[in-house]
């Protein structure tokens, strides 16, 4: 076993490995030499790839893994971790924003007696409508599972070797890490730390990316949206026999004439619609079903650097 393992899913990051394997090493040396760091290169396109087989080279605590096409940056931190040796384990990313020098502050959090410390990102150095569309996510998740959330925090962190096996043991085909760190309830903190700006490049995920990622994240952890759908329709049935017998009561006593075809159309199309919607919250859950009922392999390993053969291909 090593002191602290150290995994980064990797995507397009030829521009900043380098400094973020010198940055990491200067700051963990601090604290002990025995440590790994685990790049999983997501297929980006880029020379990632043959600059973290030039790292590996020069120092056998770097190891890699090269997904055989692109999975995700969710599915790159499961290989990491499924592989990993550390009695804790620190998840970051691979941009800089998550740095490096705050890791012994995340690893004396967790010698107080915590088996994960969250690093709080006080002053996110991201765009206004990525602020936003946390919070508004983070808003809606909490109210459909029951949970509480701190949108400030989200991968980086340091995590014991209990959480890390407890969280390898949850194979389900949507992967989200934070959720599911929160759903295993070991005891945790929280530290404020420096969020950094892009040391290069962009970030890789589009509106439509991160759309899909939480609609899968609330159905992947949630029925709450099937539940809602039920009362809705409970509702909207008593509402429309309400004003069945307010029509009926107004001929009979007023001798007011029911409303006419407008009235017919606009209340079909708008039951229409709401049935379409219900219809399509139970398709998603059924794809989910049907996702899990496959049981394939979360992620295929095509090259290792550094790492046993025989450990290959969980």
């Amino acid at each position: 076993m090593t002191l602290i393992s150290v995994v980064i899913p990797v995507y397009k990051a030829e521009d900043c490995l380098r400094e973020l394997y010198r940055r990491i090493r200067a700051s963990l040396e601090t604290m002990s030499a025995d440590f790994e760091v685990i790049f999983v290169e997501d297929c980006g396109g880029d020379r990632s790839w043959a600059i973290m087989r030039d790292l590996a080279q020069l120092d056998p605590r770097v190891k890699g893994l090269q997904f055989s096409r692109n999975f995700g940056q969710h599915y790159g931190i499961t290989a990491g971790l499924d592989y990993c040796r550390g009695d804790w384990v620190v998840v970051m990313d691979c941009d800089l924003q998550d740095q490096p020098e705050e890791i012994p502050r995340l690893y004396d959090k967790a010698q107080e007696g915590y088996d994960v410390v969250y690093a709080r990102r006080a002053l996110r150095q991201d765009s206004f409508f990525k602020r936003m569309s946390s919070r508004a996510f983070y808003a809606v998740f909490d109210y459909l599972t029951e949970q509480q959330s701190d949108p400030a925090t989200a991968n980086f962190g340091i995590y014991s070797r209990d959480v890390i096996d407890n969280f390898r043991r949850m194979r389900e085909s949507v992967r989200a890490f934070p959720l599911f760190i929160r759903w295993l309830g070991f005891p945790s903190a929280a530290i404020d730390v420096e969020h950094a700006p892009r040391f290069s490049g962009k970030s890789s995920y589009t509106f439509n990316k991160l759309l899909h990622l939480a609609i899968n994240s609330i159905v992947a952890q949630s029925n709450r949206p099937l539940r809602l759908s039920i009362k809705f329709g409970f509702v909207m049935a008593f509402c429309s026999l309400l004003f069945g017998c307010y029509a009926m009561l107004r001929y009979l006593i007023y001798s007011v004439p029911v409303m006419g075809w407008t009235s017919v159309i606009v209340s079909i199309y708008f039951l229409a619609g709401l049935m379409f919607i219900n219809i399509g919250f139970l398709g998603l859950y059924i794809g989910r079903i049907y996702d899990e009922a496959k049981q394939r392999p979360l992620y295929v390993v095509r090259e290792h650097l550094n790492l046993m053969q025989g450990s290959i291909g969980r």
